[in-house]
């Protein structure tokens, strides 16, 4: 009759054990994954221990680890009917899964997409940089080369992206066109009405990277043409970053205009 009363104890100290230590491993796995960029970000680390390093090693298997055994410690707190444990366990599987998951979907994000940082609605003849370009230089940036072959890799990944066309005169668009980048939270480097032209900044929120854009508005019969070009400082690819930054500017664009 003694065995019962000693199995539930251990069943109970047992759950304690592995839903403190799966939390607990889940929570590293957790803070490592905002660490990384951080620490790059203050110049703690390259960005290859940043971005490659510490998520896909380190934060993927503590995630993994931290979530086992949470599981496992789910399961013995059922077992032994301590629902104090079983949530602390849950919580261990939430806050593990998560931190396996981001850097999952972040390697999963990059598949397919061709290896470029410089999309533009204008695969013939790109807005060129002016203003962003001694920032560049001084930020120690790639030189901006617009490969032959980027037009069709990007017409294969990004076929959607084309320039917009306003039924409004230039002056018109010009102004919606400024708005939407003010809108849009970016740094306004530079605006010259006349010949129709943006340049911006914009950062991606974790690790900070300063990409440049430029926008150029036209005259096209009687209505305006806006073609956007926004390009990387570092790196090959960028993820679908820099595709998502001109949908989401030309989403907006259209949106004020009332255009389809």
């Amino acid at each position: 009759m003694s065995q019962t009363p000693d199995m539930s104890r251990r069943c109970r100290s047992w759950a304690a054990r592995l839903a403190s230590t799966g939390a607990a491993v889940g929570v590293a796995a957790a803070v490592l994954l905002v660490i990384a960029p951080l620490g790059y970000r203050a110049g703690l680390w390259s960005l290859q221990t940043a971005l490659l390093d510490v998520p896909r090693l380190y934060v993927f298997y503590a995630g993994a680890a931290g979530a086992a055994i949470s599981l496992t410690a789910l399961v013995v707190a059922v077992a032994g009917r301590r629902a104090g444990w079983a949530l602390l366990a849950v919580l261990g599987v939430a806050i593990a899964g998560g931190s396996v998951y981001v850097p999952w979907s972040f390697a999963q994000s990059g598949h397919g997409l061709p290896p470029i940082n410089d999309i533009t609605t204008d695969t013939a003849n790109p807005p060129a940089f002016e203003a962003v370009m001694p920032l560049r230089q001084a930020a120690n940036a790639e030189p901006v080369t617009y490969g032959a072959d980027f037009p069709a890799l990007q017409k294969q990944a990004f076929p959607d992206i084309v320039p917009a066309h306003l039924e409004r005169p230039f002056d018109q668009a010009f102004a919606a066109a400024l708005d939407t980048a003010r809108k849009m939270r970016w740094t306004i480097v530079a605006v010259d009405g006349e010949r129709g032209r943006i340049e911006a900044t914009d950062r991606t929120f974790w690790y900070g990277f300063t990409d440049d854009i430029v926008i150029r508005v036209t005259a096209d019969g009687d209505g305006s043409r806006i073609d956007l070009r926004s390009k990387s400082r570092i790196g090959r690819g960028d993820f679908g970053t820099n595709a998502r930054r001109v949908r989401a500017y030309l989403s907006a664009l259209k949106a004020a205009s009332g255009a389809s």
